[in-house]
């Protein structure tokens, strides 16, 4: 499940601003993976902020320390990205990779649990795939503080205790999103997975679409938290179609991201 509640773009229409925009980005913020229980309890506790006490969601919860996990996340990459001046979390995602080291690894991907009835493509459905080609991107969210450009007054910031940002940093939130995508679409390629599933809300692959990024339908309407399909993308296609402008975004990504995968603990057992 992707839930992404992002801001509208215009601004990124002309080529010049969106590289400054990239740069920003790029700049401001730190592209980094869970590799210790207490990244990925960042990560738990983020889910749980946004998808129960945001948006009331009903999923497992641990009360005593406000997370949000299940399962899958024993056999997943979760990406992070850290607003650098606040150390803020600005928002985490997971890959779901199942594996064939561990006896326990899941043979199902969650869009199976959730919708297997409903998944209607003639080949494109992750049983007829080969299973260590396979992964989901799922559980992606974004905190609340980046994901609106009105700021708090001084007052209610102080009392609150509220961090403030400039008109000038939120103009990089709308790239959030793109940036958490990315990072897990770096993770398959690193990785050399081929085959990736999310379920997700009509407008995220339309926004993912502007960027280069097109997937194809593969399921009829799934109800969970909402209407939502399963959809499907090939690494090596999307690695031909995705735009040029990203290019510094992504190979900044791939160069952060690449000798940190050699500690994720899925791939030390």
């Amino acid at each position: 499940m992707l839930v992404a509640k992002t801001l509208d773009t215009p601004e990124l229409n002309d080529l010049r601003h969106q590289r400054g925009m990239i740069d920003k980005f790029i700049d401001e913020y730190r592209f980094f993976i869970a590799t210790t229980n207490e990244d990925k309890q960042r990560a738990f506790r983020l889910r749980h902020d946004v998808f129960l006490k945001e948006f009331n969601y009903e999923m497992q919860e641990d009360e005593s320390k406000a997370y949000e996990s299940d399962t899958y996340d024993n056999y997943s990459v979760h990406c992070l990205i850290e607003h650098k001046r606040s150390g803020m979390l600005a928002g985490c995602v997971r890959l779901v990779m199942p594996t064939n080291d561990s006896p326990t690894s899941p043979d199902r991907l969650p869009v199976q649990d959730k919708g297997a009835q409903l998944l209607n493509h003639p080949t494109l459905t992750p049983a007829k795939l080969p299973k260590l080609e396979t992964c989901e991107v799922s559980r992606l969210a974004i905190s609340k503080r980046f994901r609106t450009r009105k700021s708090a007054t001084p007052g209610e910031a102080a009392s609150e205790g509220i961090v403030l940002f400039s008109q000038d940093e939120a103009k990089t939130f709308s790239l959030i999103t793109l940036g958490l995508f990315l990072c897990t679409y770096s993770i398959v390629g690193l990785t050399h997975r081929r085959h990736v599933f999310a379920m997700m809300e009509p407008r995220l692959p339309r926004l993912l679409a502007i960027s280069g990024f097109r997937f194809t339908n593969v399921s009829a309407p799934i109800v969970y938290h909402g209407i939502r399909h399963a959809y499907y993308i090939d690494y090596h296609v999307a690695e031909q179609e995705m735009s040029e402008r990203l290019s510094p975004l992504y190979e900044h990504i791939v160069k952060t991201l690449t000798p940190q995968v050699a500690h994720v603990p899925l791939f030390l057992n």
